[in-house]
């Protein structure tokens, strides 16, 4: 049987693709750790990656028109885009921003009222961070770091003595990415035809090298871009002259309606109507029953903490979340229940897969004759058994309990991650973001305090680089790339390579940057929550737990129970009837900053979208679809504009919705 032929990866897109990964590590670096003025690389459809994907596509449209021949395929077009995005996510909020500062911050911000030194730095083993453990607070590399370096030079032989010891876990973590992109690709892009709405702009712009054939000749197109270009245009201009009024893009219902109505209205929770017009965009590609599961379910989480407020409990936190304490744990049981339905869907496809790797096949049988995936089935289940392994070990020399490393390790790749992808696969969401941390699955069972110090300290760190926030995601992107590789005949196993290489970039000059432009400006000049947020806190959690111990809470089994039975009955009714309108995935997201940031636009695109069906049908929701590829484009045009500007003129930029 013949092979689908599939097309080969080119050396000028590999060329211009790591031109653009470059440019787009310098770009996090001065926006986001020199200006702290926006934020270009913490969704999955990053401002700086569409920034370079537009400009990549107007010099194609132009030498498409010049000089056909040598116009930019889509493959090529789409290899340069998804090594710009990985690097983007890479240097910004999916490593390096949470790996870098989490090895320093500790030692800077230690102080003799919040007593970290004699707490943490005792189970701090030398080799993983760049400071002296047994030292004092605020060392010099540490000062310097975050104040700037004033005089000196950068201590090089400490950062890569302590980068070099993180290395191993790092590269299983990615290892680990790779090879589960590659496993779940078959079901969720072949059997499941899951929507990937992220993907679609992207694959539009890249399969016309000539104008006429382009989005760009609709006019449909140019009133979608213009409205956010005048919103954020009158709102830049605002920033510059405050006479102009601004156009509000924010909404913050608790003050303004709810929390003057008192108990048990002002428990809602952190309740903001977020106006972002990309999100709308994305909305109008998503399948109706997921687009209303995602509001509505966001919605029923804000009604119950009315009813537990109204029966007593006001509301309390969910640590280190945004949501309330017994939705955290709700969600930490849907991601269990979501993660077996999904493998449960999965065994006809898994069981393939495993056949395959027992014979050392290149595919399984019934999938002879086409393209070949982009790693072999043997080298899927074997290098992420290997990471699991590897994560697993490093994580017990850091200092935590073989079984807790474990749970960290596995929770983390093969819930949490799967999960997330699964969000931004089937929901579209633009940043993934979750409610609970593994760790927060112990107090189920026990108190923190049990774990010792010397786990808590090795959780501190390992949270604020792996597994707190997950913005930047790169399982989902590397899904993404596989998607769109499908859709231009790319070859997948040559879209890894080209990855692997843009993270390379990212560990090589990516780093050199970070630590540079850190230490020229100074952290604390730099986006805040990069330096003084994620980086510790961790260390703010389990600090009072070392000090005074915690209390076992009774109530917390019995909120993961209720959501692991209603997450149950939802895939259960999704499976039987057709046209169950809620999907379980809205009610694992349910808690996140996601859906706190995203709700109010996926309320638009629903009412917006089921308008257009209902009365115009699918011919007039086809015709349409170019109007909200102009309001993705225009919004995220804007938003690298006015960065280029506050890094020319050092003006300020206009308030993004998702920024």
């Amino acid at each position: 049987m013949v092979l689908i032929s599939r097309r080969p990866l080119s050396l000028r897109a590999l060329l211009l693709g790591a031109i653009c990964a470059a440019i787009a590590c310098w770009m996090v670096s001065w926006v986001e750790m020199t200006l702290g003025s926006i934020q270009l690389g913490i969704s999955q459809f990053a401002p700086a990656a569409v920034g370079l994907l537009l400009l990549i596509v107007m010099a194609n449209l132009a030498l498409g028109r010049l000089l056909p021949r040598h116009a930019l395929g889509p493959h090529e077009v789409i290899i340069i885009y998804t090594m710009t995005l990985v690097a983007t996510l890479t240097m910004s909020r999916g490593l390096l921003e949470r790996w870098i500062p989490a090895l320093i911050g500790v030692n800077y911000y230690a102080t003799p009222s919040n007593r970290w030194q004699s707490l943490f730095f005792k189970h701090i083993p030398q080799w993983a961070v760049p400071f002296d453990v047994e030292g004092d607070t605020e060392q010099y590399i540490a000062r310097a770091y975050y104040e700037g370096l004033r005089t000196g030079e950068i201590p090089w032989s400490e950062w890569i003595s302590a980068l070099a010891a993180w290395l191993p876990v790092v590269i299983a973590m990615i290892v680990a990415y790779f090879c589960l992109a590659s496993i779940l690709r078959r079901q969720w892009v072949d059997n499941e035809k899951l929507a990937f709405p992220l993907t679609v702009l992207p694959i539009e712009v890249a399969e016309h090298s000539r104008w006429s054939r382009s989005i760009f000749s609709d006019p449909i197109f140019w009133v979608g871009f213009a409205l956010p270009t005048l919103v954020f245009t009158i709102n830049g201009i605002h920033g510059l002259r405050p006479s102009v009024p601004e156009i509000p893009v924010q909404y913050r219902l608790n003050p303004m309606v709810f929390n003057a109505m008192g108990r048990p209205w002002r428990d809602l929770g952190h309740t903001t109507a977020y106006c972002s017009m990309a999100a709308v965009g994305f909305g109008y590609f998503l399948p109706s029953q997921v687009l209303f599961s995602l509001w509505a379910f966001f919605v029923i989480i804000r009604v119950q903490n009315i009813a537990f407020s109204a029966f007593g409990s006001p509301l309390e936190a969910m640590p280190l979340y945004p949501t309330s304490i017994w939705n955290g744990y709700q969600v930490a049981g849907a991601y269990l229940v979501l993660t077996g339905y999904l493998v449960r869907s999965a065994m006809p496809h898994l069981r393939s897969l495993w056949r395959a790797a027992a014979l050392g096949r290149e595919r399984a049988p019934e999938h002879e004759g086409e393209a070949r995936p982009a790693l072999p089935p043997r080298a899927e289940l074997l290098g992420l058994a290997a990471s699991v392994v590897v994560a697993t070990w490093w994580f017990t020399l850091l200092g935590m309990s073989w079984w807790m490393a474990a749970l960290e390790t596995l929770v983390f790749l093969l819930v949490v991650c799967v999960v997330m992808a699964r969000s931004t696969a089937e929901a579209g969401l633009m940043m993934t973001e979750t409610s609970f941390r593994p760790v927060d699955l112990v107090r189920l069972v026990s108190p923190m305090r049990a774990l010792g110090a010397p786990t808590l300290t090795a959780l501190s760190l390992a949270d604020a680089v792996f597994t707190r926030d997950l913005r930047g995601n790169l399982l989902s992107t590397m899904l993404d790339g596989l998607k769109m590789s499908d859709a231009t005949q790319l070859d997948r196993r040559h879209l890894f390579g080209a990855l692997a290489l843009s993270l390379a970039i990212v560990l090589t000059f990516g780093v050199w940057l970070h630590i540079t432009t850190t230490y020229e400006h100074g952290g604390l000049g730099g986006y805040s929550y990069v330096y003084w947020g994620n980086p510790l806190l961790g260390f703010r959690y389990f600090a009072p737990v070392l000090q005074s111990g915690d209390d076992y809470d009774a109530r917390l089994p019995i909120f993961f129970a209720s959501g692991v039975a209603i997450t149950l009955a939802l895939s259960v009714l999704r499976m039987r009837y057709v046209w169950w309108p809620l999907s379980p995935l809205g009610f694992a997201l349910s808690g996140s900053w996601s859906m706190i940031v995203f709700w109010f636009p996926l309320l638009v695109a629903w009412l917006v979208k089921g308008g257009i069906v209902r009365y115009g049908g699918m011919t007039t929701y086809m015709r349409l679809r170019p109007l909200f590829f102009g309001l993705i484009l225009g919004e995220f045009a804007q938003a690298v504009l006015w960065a280029a500007i506050s890094g020319i003129w050092r003006t300020p930029v206009p308030s993004f919705p998702w920024s």
